[in-house]
């Protein structure tokens, strides 16, 4: 995308779940003549609370449906400029049960939505497709993942995700398609569906019960806020380099159990709360990203502490229980 070049209208992708409703909210208040059309078929974890408020905000504009649909996407794309792909299933566990739903989402879906972002290639600027550090498998523990490096996949997530990934770096390659891919380590913040490690934590111990925390707990993950994780997205909408991936790490690499212990000390509870469970099957040790290419190349870095970030998530599931308890 040329620099003199201005995004007017945003097609977002499973604007309804947690990345993508913060997403939203974070665009619409630093741009004010941004337009948003969010596409949702709001499966479980698509919930319209997330963006509550919005409904009265002539420049968001909800529509129910699904990426598959692909006369529903091809309407929608003639009124976008850039498309920031978000809809995915991703819960691991989920796809190791029946990953058959995985499959058809995450690949079938970025397709669908690629093909219809070619053939309206005369107004399409930028097309972002987020990604996730799990497409790079487990990690040893001296290396950080780059974004030229090949693509093991350990789950059947994972595959569903690197699947995207690398079929919307062939609409680049193949057809010149403005494809950018970001690739971000664990995000955390408000409304994260409570399936997830740390809402699920958090909202457990508000309830009087144990958190399952898998294995011996020595799993290392990078944790991303998410606002941070947004204004990266938001660069490489507005300044990534077509064809290029993006890693976007969050610099805060700890073992769960260390997560764990921290959020018990904010919530004054002591680790006769933890609960050791039965690993996940092919659970990754390790997940790490380099994020130098984003930082030397669009000057992006984290801005939130993590220790801080972290006692305001815990804060806003402690204000927010009716906007949880209805999920669990």
């Amino acid at each position: 995308m040329n620099e003199d070049e201005e995004i007017n209208c945003i097609l977002v992708t499973g604007g309804c779940g947690f990345i993508g409703s913060n997403f939203i909210r974070y665009m619409l208040n630093k741009y004010s003549s941004l337009k948003i059309i969010d596409l949702d078929v709001l499966t479980y974890a698509g919930n319209p609370d997330n963006l509550k408020g919005l409904d009265d905000d002539p420049r968001y504009r909800f529509v129910k449906g699904d990426i598959r649909d692909k006369k529903l996407v091809d309407k929608i794309i003639k009124e976008c400029d850039a498309i920031v792909h978000f809809a995915a299933e991703s819960h691991v566990d989920r796809s190791i049960e029946c990953a058959g739903e995985f499959i058809q989402t995450n690949v079938y879906g970025t397709y669908v939505l690629l093909q219809s972002a070619l053939e309206a290639m005369e107004n399409v600027k930028r097309f972002v497709m987020i990604s996730t550090d799990e497409v790079y498998g487990d990690i040893p523990l001296d290396y950080s993942s780059r974004e030229t490096d090949p693509l093991p996949p350990r789950s059947p997530y994972a595959a569903s995700k690197t699947g995207a990934d690398v079929l919307a770096y062939s609409y680049y390659e193949t057809h010149k398609l403005p494809v950018v891919i970001t690739r971000s380590s664990n995000n955390f913040g408000p409304y994260q569906y409570p399936e997830k490690m740390l809402p699920r934590f958090i909202t457990n111990l508000l309830e009087g019960k144990k958190v399952p925390l898998y294995g011996d707990g020595r799993n290392i993950r990078d944790w991303l806020y998410v606002e941070d994780n947004c204004n990266a997205i938001d660069m490489v909408l507005h300044h990534g380099k077509n064809g290029e991936v993006y890693n976007i790490g969050g610099g805060n690499e700890k073992p769960n159990i260390e997560v764990t212990k921290k959020i018990l000390r904010i919530m004054d509870r002591d680790e006769s709360f933890i609960e050791f469970v039965q690993d996940r099957k092919g659970h990754d040790r390790r997940y790490s990203l380099d994020s130098s290419k984003i930082k030397k190349e669009l000057g992006w870095k984290p801005q939130y502490e993590f220790d801080t970030v972290l006692k305001d998530t815990v804060n806003w599931y402690v204000e927010n229980v009716d906007w949880w308890n209805k999920l669990k």
